[in-house]
């Protein structure tokens, strides 16, 4: 059960709230975001909800049967949108477009990336600094250095940008110059970043890990939730499975499927998806037709060069001509939707 707390409700007030629950035989976690003060209460299921929300101080409450309650669409109907200002949004009603290469690795490749993202009318640029290579002999990143770089580029062609944040102490370093965290699919049950993540103001990017489900996806999204940070962007970015033709299986099952379960925006990752080059386009299409909020997807000047996932990243030709296909393909599914065919 989700209650959503009177925004001028005295701390004594909801004290005194919590203890009635309790009362009731319910398990109360208060939780406080940068948008309202909610309890979380698990407990007996037959208890009349019309009783709890007549007591002092509630503003409204939800019977969530989902594990996972925050970020359950069981509570909230109406899909989260995350303003990242200069009327950039980000969640259902658009479609965000996130792309630049695997690693950053220098400035000349930063601004070459940026340029191009400017000409396309992209607003959001990825790239990593600090980067999880299974190997401990390839490319690793530039580190903070380097994401101050990035940030300050950045800024100066208007864009906004998306880094892979691993650990819980790079968190603070790296808030300052960072417009939204991502955490890689290695780190998705990392549970102690997932903490840290949930007490700052600033969007977090959360892909599928390896192996999770959808369930675990969105249990990891609901540490972030209710350590009090609301602005959560689900990623499918592949799960691994007996198919070895590809880096990894794309589940495009996953997006209506979790735009069915959760509020949250969904975006997704077919140069992860599927790690082959010409078959990257087809699949960020498919993704759009699927629901997709968002696409993120690789592109760099020459990505034969590239010092990481060189063979899944699209040149600056082919990335251009995705970014008008997709919004071509955008309308078609809006169009699709009014006619009720999707």
């Amino acid at each position: 059960m989700v209650l959503t707390l009177e925004p001028t409700l005295s701390a004594d007030a909801q004290e005194s709230l919590v203890a009635q629950l309790r009362e009731l035989r319910f398990k109360v976690t208060p939780v406080r975001t940068q948008r309202a003060a909610y309890l979380v209460a698990l407990g007996p299921k037959d208890v009349d909800i019309r009783r709890i929300g007549a007591l002092p101080g509630v503003l409204d409450v939800h019977q969530v049967s989902d594990d996972y309650q925050l970020v359950s669409r069981k509570w909230r109907v109406r899909p989260t949108v995350i303003d990242l200002g200069d009327d950039l949004r980000l969640g259902e009603g658009t479609l965000s477009v996130v792309a630049g290469p695997c690693s950053i690795e220098s400035e000349a490749q930063m601004e070459a990336v940026m340029q191009h993202l400017v000409q396309s009318g992209v607003r959001l640029m990825r790239g990593g600094v600090f980067k999880p290579r299974s190997s401990p002999y390839s490319f690793r990143g530039l580190g903070l250095d380097g994401l101050r770089d990035f940030y300050r580029l950045a800024r100066q062609y208007g864009l906004r940008i998306v880094t892979e944040v691993m650990q819980v102490s790079q968190v603070e370093e790296m808030l300052d110059y960072v417009d939204v965290f991502q955490v890689g699919a290695r780190n998705t049950q990392n549970f102690n970043l997932l903490d840290a993540l949930g007490q700052v103001d600033k969007p977090v990017l959360l892909k599928r890990g390896v192996s999770g489900t959808v369930e675990e996806l969105l249990h990891s999204a609901e540490y972030i939730f209710s350590g009090g940070n609301e602005h959560i962007i689900l990623c499918e970015r592949g799960i691994r499975t007996f198919e070895t033709a590809s880096r990894n299986t794309l589940d495009l099952n996953a997006v209506p499927i979790l735009k069915e379960k959760t509020h949250l925006p969904v975006f997704v990752d077919p140069s992860h998806g599927i790690g082959i080059r010409e078959h990257v386009p087809p699949l960020a299409l498919a993704a759009v037709m699927a629901g997709a909020d968002g696409i993120l997807y690789e592109t760099a000047p020459v990505p034969e060069r590239a010092a990481s996932d060189g063979q899944q990243t699209l040149d600056f030709a082919e990335s251009a001509r995705l970014v008008e296909a997709l919004q071509r393909t955008y309308l078609l599914r809006r169009q699709l939707a009014e006619d009720g065919l999707v």
